[in-house]
């Protein structure tokens, strides 16, 4: 009998692909099909309706790479057909099953009304159910045919993923383009069939399996192969007991919610994914009208703000289902960010504009933040969420892990201060799920907690590039709703999974600290520019806000709520994790750079009205400094802007010509610097101690060839580390001291014969960092471009910042789970210390870096290097390429005090403008390791003034908010500025008393008098 099983599989697999599938629809005739390729960006619908069209013939190519075509189709529907469900059938030249990752259409009535995509899984419009004879049908179809770029493994390098680059050909040739007859009956017995042919292929021998196989034989006799439609019914029934028998009281529970997940940008640039989020959201508003339990979810504010924006049409239908319960807003994000680069105050502001836009236009708050596809996690996320006002967390990415399996699917994340979280894998393995057979049996085999709690989470519909849910997902929910040798699978809000899981897991296992990406470690230093304006312009809004909260209370001034809103959500888009990863084409990360400038200028306008508005009229040099540390005699507090010295500086730092390169003095360190242009010693004054190991060398470049196994700008792989070449070729050495008193030592060298760099090493009176400010002309393949610091620590972790914190990670490799962070993330500052002493590299605009042990003589060498820049070639073929900055430095004798704050003074420049007084600061916060993070008016435009602080180096802080200004009353809220229990607080003679936990973010609302 078991020799039978392969017969009947090959019989029924051939029966289904071959006959019944092609059989769903049956007769057909042509439609008449007219057309207009536009020359350049798309139009709005309206305008596309009324193009004029020319004759087009089927099977003729369209369509150039980003292009857009619009199709008109008519016909009448043949009076035999009367009575039967008609449908339009539309292969627009799909290529395989690539859902998302070609070309795609969205359908309009005649009146303008959207209808749904077209997609290769996805090719029918309906017409009627119940068609008229001689019923007329037009249609129009806004055709994009976007270029395919993911074929082949690893991807090939292109030049299509640029309109400015990419060839004039027509991609695509159409298929049919028809009015067919859609035979409902053979439709459901094809899901009948291919449900159960993938139950058994799951099932342990056994009667189960081999009732299913014998039902599946007796509805193949059953069927006539030239008479599929009229036989149907018959070969249905034969399936109909197998079908009918329940699940097994155990099964494991599947809660399905339909998905698409959007990439905001990846493969295609913005204006695209517009156009993808209208495609797809009339499809599934056309499918919640035709089912009765099915419910979708999508997350990111900002895809639901493009419809309103450019679809209004579309945007109502959502509103709609969104109302009846249907469409589920998830996530409570602006987009779906990235959550390992973003600053601290980026990530409120995901959550802040994500939900205000939900409850403003939606009338829902999300519970939960929905990110599945983002790569790795902050250990500072479970506070931001639970601060942020949500009890779950979803994601699916580390399960992509190269080395380690993730222990868990449900449990509770613990974050950096403390907080806990209810988070879930799905173990599913998949944000894409098409509910088949495999996925199903996968769920329910490797879920990890099932000794206590019952069920998963499938997202299900195609995603990344759209498309969402397909009637044929719906059906097969419908067949595994409880069905024997199945999980069950159910239709509903994560909310409910959530709530669920909740009570069953008592107690659920924890996971401390980072979710680490063990894949795509490159992300961190990909696409440079892109990096670059992210943390400077991030940095430079919360400057804004600090000036223009400012001036409101000093001048009177208007809090410019528009302008920043809007640059803060342009900012936010680019957090997306396919844009500040660097992982897009090169459209994409063309048009990042841009807007960064962009956002630049606007901001550093609004930063320039607010100052000039606060020192007034003079011809006096004022001194502003946002930082939240004490800077050269300007006060500490975040919003200080002091009378500049107008007399010239009567100190400077030594400088020594020695053995063909210099000493650098200023009294709290020495460096010397090698004729070769490296640090050959960093001394600190007050211990003794030699930052630098003994016979090594700092601020060494080191170029690594750099061919990922398959992802070139998501990955780098272990192997990089086998080939380096250190960058010694010295141009030109040059040293000087300026009349700042600043000593500079300039180094220019040849990295290879294609790239070059300058570096400009600068050592301050009385600072403890020596800034590294590096130009460098980039023109490498495949290759990595680190710089080196080796040093005389022997530290066992090192601290690497992270939002409103810092993350501790050992420096060995003892264990599998350590041996797989070869590359790291970082924000603002490095620190390898042991008591008494620690060395600290800061930066304004690096992520990634990697730490090694190594043993000179008797001591232990902690060798800190920054990841500069890469060369990948897919998908941007000139990723990096030309000149690039860095500003990055070495601080000798740090501790996490220290290293917190010269990083934000890097990051967080002087600024030098002309008027006729100073002005102090609104607030300052006194107390060990207490930092504020931002000033700002609130969003509800209230004029009430938010403040933001936290404690920094992981302990327990007290302290105080000085505040300058007339408060009525004071009260700790959300990071969504919402009054929380009990938060009312005391001013204490003009100050708000501060005790904060590890690393705990805290925000002050001030009602003012």
């Amino acid at each position: 009998m078991h020799d039978e099983i392969p017969l009947t599989v090959g019989r029924v697999t051939r029966v289904l692909h071959e006959r019944l599938l092609p059989a769903v629809h049956s007769e057909s005739v042509p439609l008449t099909v007219e057309w207009h390729e536009l020359p350049g960006e798309p139009i709005a619908p309206a305008e596309g309706l009324r193009l004029d069209f020319t004759p087009y013939e089927a099977g003729t190519p369209w369509g150039a790479a980003w292009g857009t075509t619009w199709f008109r189709l008519t016909g009448r529907v043949p009076a035999e057909w009367a009575g039967r469900r008609v449908e339009v059938v539309a292969d627009l030249g799909f290529d395989r099953d690539m859902t998302g990752f070609q070309c795609e259409g969205l359908v309009h009535r005649a009146d303008g009304t959207p209808v749904k995509s077209l997609n290769p899984r996805n090719q029918w419009v309906l017409v009627a159910d119940e068609a008229e004879a001689g019923q007329a049908v037009e249609l129009y179809v806004e055709a994009a045919s976007n270029p395919i770029l993911v074929e082949g493994h690893p991807f090939r390098p292109t030049s299509e993923g640029d309109i400015v680059t990419s060839s004039s050909r027509r991609l695509y040739t159409t298929g049919r383009l028809d009015l067919a007859v859609f035979e409902p009956e053979v439709f459901e017995l094809a899901l009948d069939v291919e449900v159960l042919l993938e139950l058994q292929a799951e099932l342990p021998a056994g009667p189960r399996r081999m009732q299913v196989l014998q039902a599946l034989d007796d509805a193949m006799d059953r069927i006539d192969l030239q008479h599929i439609a009229e036989t149907a019914a018959d070969a249905r029934a034969a399936l109909a007991d197998v079908l009918a028998r329940p699940a097994e009281a155990s099964a494991h529970e599947i809660s399905a919610v339909g998905h698409a997940h959007i990439d905001s940008a990846w493969l295609w640039p913005v204006r695209e994914t517009i156009r993808k989020v209208a495609r797809t959201t009339s499809s599934m508003t056309t499918l919640i009208d035709e089912t009765d339990d099915f419910v979708y979810g999508m997350s990111s504010a900002q895809q639901y703000a493009w419809l309103e924006e450019h679809r209004p049409e579309v945007w109502e239908r959502v509103k709609a289902a969104v109302e009846a319960g249907r469409f589920l807003p998830l996530g409570g994000m602006w987009v779906e960010s990235d959550t390992v680069m973003p600053s601290g105050e980026s990530l409120v502001r995901q959550f802040l504009y994500g939900q205000r836009f939900f409850e403003t236009e939606l009338g829902v708050r999300c519970h939960g933040v929905w990110l599945p596809d983002s790569f790795g996690y902050s250990p500072a996320l479970p506070q931001l969420m639970r601060r942020a006002g949500f009890d779950w967390f979803f994601t699916q990415k580390i399960s992509w892990n190269q080395v380690n399996t993730f222990p868990h699917h449900t449990f509770l994340w613990e974050g950096i201060d403390g907080s806990r979280v209810l988070s879930h894998f799905p173990p599913m393995d998949t944000y894409n799920s098409q509910l088949s057979g495999a996925e199903v049996a996968r769920a329910s085999r490797r879920f990890r907690e099932s000794r206590v709690a019952t069920g998963s989470i499938a997202p299900v519909g195609y995603g990344d590039g759209g498309g969402g849910t397909t009637r044929e997902m719906t059906g097969r929910a419908r067949r595994l709703a409880d069905l024997e040798g199945s999980a069950t699978v159910r239709w509903e809000h994560p909310d409910a999974f959530f709530d669920r899981a909740r009570e069953q897991l008592r107690p659920a296992p924890v996971w401390v600290g980072e979710l680490y990406l063990e894949l795509h470690r490159a992300t961190l230093t990909s696409q440079h520019r892109t990096k670059q304006g992210n943390r400077r312009t991030e940095h430079l809004l919360v400057e804004a806000e600090l000036w223009a909260a400012t001036a409101a209370v000093r001048a009177g001034t208007a809090y410019p709520h528009d302008e920043l809103d809007a640059l803060w959500k342009q900012v936010l888009l680019q957090q997306f994790h396919d844009i500040l990863p660097g992982t897009s084409i090169a459209w994409v990360h063309r048009e990042a750079v841009e807007q960064y400038a962009r956002v630049t200028e606007a901001a550093e306008a609004l930063v320039a009205r607010s100052l000039a508005a606060l020192v007034g009229d003079g011809d006096l040099a004022v001194e502003a400094s946002a930082a939240p540390f004490e800077r050269a005699g300007v006060p500490a507090g975040g919003a200080v802007v002091r009378v500049a010295a107008t007399t010239p500086r009567t100190y400077a730092v030594s400088l020594a010509e020695r053995d063909g390169g210099w000493v650098l003095d200023n009294g709290v360190v020495t460096v010397t610097v090698s004729d070769e242009g490296l640090i050959t010693s960093a001394v600190d004054a007050a211990t003794g101690r030699d930052a630098i190991a003994p016979g090594r060398e700092g601020n060494l470049l080191q170029l690594h060839q750099d061919l990922p196994n398959m992802w070139d700008a998501w990955d780098v792989d272990r192997h990089y580390r086998n080939r380096v070449t250190d960058v010694r070729d010295v141009s030109s050495l040059s040293a000087s001291v300026d009349d700042d008193g600043v000593a500079r030592v300039v180094v220019e060298r040849r990295i290879s014969a294609e790239s070059t760099v300058r570096q400009t090493l600068s050592l301050a009176p009385g600072a403890r960092l020596l800034e590294i400010d590096q130009e460098t002309d980039w023109h490498e393949t495949e290759k990595f471009l680190k710089v080196s610091f080796p040093l005389d620590v022997r530290a066992e972790h090192v601290a690497a910042e992270t939002q409103f914190g810092f993350h501790r990670r050992v420096t060995h490799t003892n264990t599998s789970w350590e041996a797989a962070k070869f590359e790291a993330s970082m924000h603002r500052y490095l620190l390898a210390e042991e008591r008494g002493f620690g060395v600290a590299l800061v930066n304004d605009s690096i992520y990634g870096h990697d730490v090694t042990r190594d043993v000179s003589g008797d001591d232990v060498v902690t060798t800190l290097r920054l990841s500069l820049l890469r060369a990948p070639r897919f998908p941007d073929p000139a990723t990096d390429q030309g000149v690039q900055t860095h500003r990055y430095g070495l601080v000798v004798g740090a501790d996490t005090e220290v290293a917190t704050r010269e990083g934000a003074l890097l990051g967080t420049p002087a600024r030098v403008v002309t008027g006729g007084h100073g002005v102090e600061p609104l607030v300052t916060a006194a107390g060990e390791g207490i930092v504020v993070s931002s000033v700002k008016e609130a969003a509800d435009r209230s004029g009430d003034l938010v403040v933001r602080v936290y404690e920094a180096l992981g302990g327990r802080a007290r302290g105080s908010l000085r505040v300058d200004l007339p408060v009525a009353s004071v009260a700790t809220t959300s990071l969504l500025e919402e009054p929380l229990a009990d938060g009312a607080v005391a001013l204490v003679d003009g100050a708000v008393p501060l005790e904060l936990g590890p690393f705990e973010v805290r925000t002050l609302r001030l009602v003012r008098a």
